[in-house]
């Protein structure tokens, strides 16, 4: 039990942004938990990346915004940080893997509320979409997921590209709503990462793991 305990202490320091990060959302999310429904929404809106908010503090909601979860669930978050947002953080560095954390948040949101305005002014959604609430920490995972392709070997990195673009590429095309937009947006973000990638180490090879004798 204590190797294990030394083990995920180490773990957790080798990606001290990832885990601050999830920290912060851990906070943010009890917090959300006291509020009333009613207010929660109020409090929210406020710190939304929405059309109305980027118009007024585009700076301060593209930072508050991704310091909430609008599900109010930490949990999932925890366990899909640990599984691309840490492992991003361990190969690319935490100065790198941040830029490809910002660079998908905000460039994927841009795009997203961009679609969303170009249909308001063509009256395709109703004009009180500007405050459509839009909070979380979404396209910078699928920014993550993105350049985590470039850590795996040819041939793998074909299978997971394929998973990644086809989970988000089913949700936009069967969605339709500028979030998922958003999203797909994103991963191709992360993978238009790559020099932030370039010269990080030999790729990781599933096969050659599977392959290797166990002791």
């Amino acid at each position: 039990m204590r190797r294990g305990l030394r083990a995920a202490a180490a773990y957790v320091r080798s990606a001290p942004g990832t885990y601050v990060w999830l920290l912060i959302l851990f906070l943010t999310t009890v917090a959300l938990h006291h509020m009333s429904p009613q207010f929660e929404q109020h409090f929210l809106r406020h710190r939304s990346t929405n059309l109305r908010e980027l118009s007024h503090d585009p700076v301060r909601v593209l930072f508050s915004s991704a310091m909430w979860i609008d599900s109010g669930h930490w949990l999932p978050y925890a366990v899909l940080y640990t599984v691309f947002h840490a492992q991003a953080e361990r190969w690319l560095g935490t100065l790198r893997w941040l830029l490809v954390c910002v660079t998908a948040h905000v460039l994927a949101t841009l795009v997203s509320e961009g679609a969303l305005l170009w249909a308001i002014q063509r009256h395709v959604v109703p004009e009180s979409a500007v405050n459509t609430l839009d909070v979380g920490v979404s396209y910078a995972l699928a920014g993550v997921a993105g350049v985590l392709a470039y850590r795996i070997a040819r041939p793998w990195r074909y299978l997971y590209l394929a998973a990644v673009l086809g989970f988000y590429g089913v949700s936009l095309a069967t969605g339709r709503t500028f979030s998922d937009l958003g999203h797909f947006a994103a991963v191709l973000i992360g993978l238009g990462c790559y020099p932030l990638a370039r010269g990080r180490g030999r790729p990781w090879n599933p096969g050659r793991a599977l392959s290797a004798p166990r002791p």
